[in-house]
């Protein structure tokens, strides 16, 4: 049974939000042990879901978020702002997989694995798809690359455990050359 107003609150937290909300932040908000507040938002969702309004709930990035299911999203597209980004280019793609994979990861690296240039890697950034994570101990101190909690909003990944497997460290049946 849930408390009245449990899914006011959470309907609210997420929508409110703007961002995925943690399992944590929902457990803290109800004041309820995280597994109680995973199942309140189950319910949450499943009422939503249920009365037809437009949205459903969705586990993602380490949290939940009130998203349009796909079969909406294109009648929506007319009236959404921004217009959407250019899909990737092919080889930014290769470069994006081998820093999801491989992560964290210098520009030599991704490089030697690709047999060509890593220039997307601004365009990935600009894109807040990849960020810097560090510096490595190699000499010079080469940055370190890794994704983005937005990557895994992107392409609906709950976290990089999510990520297809590949099949042993052998990337080349994924890139080019």
């Amino acid at each position: 049974m849930t408390p009245p107003g449990t899914h006011a609150l959470i309907g609210a937290a997420l929508l409110a939000a703007g961002r995925p909300v943690t399992r944590r932040e929902v457990a803290d908000l109800l004041d309820l042990p995280e597994e109680a507040a995973d199942r309140a938002v189950r319910a949450f969702g499943e009422a939503v879901e249920g009365a037809g309004l437009g949205f459903v709930v969705e586990a993602v990035a380490g949290g939940y978020r009130l998203v349009v299911p796909p079969g909406l999203a294109a009648r929506l597209a007319p009236i959404l702002a921004p217009p959407a980004l250019p899909p990737l280019s092919p080889a930014a793609l290769e470069v994006l997989a081998v820093i999801a994979y491989r992560q964290p990861v210098t520009r030599a690296e991704i490089e030697a694995m690709r047999g060509g240039s890593a220039g997307t890697v601004l365009t990935l950034q600009e894109r807040e798809l990849v960020k810097v994570v560090g510096r490595s101990p190699a000499v010079g101190g080469p940055l370190l690359y890794g994704t983005t909690e937005k990557f895994l909003l992107e392409f609906g990944l709950g976290s990089l455990h999510d990520l297809p497997p590949l099949d042993g460290a052998d990337f080349s049946h994924l890139l080019r050359g």
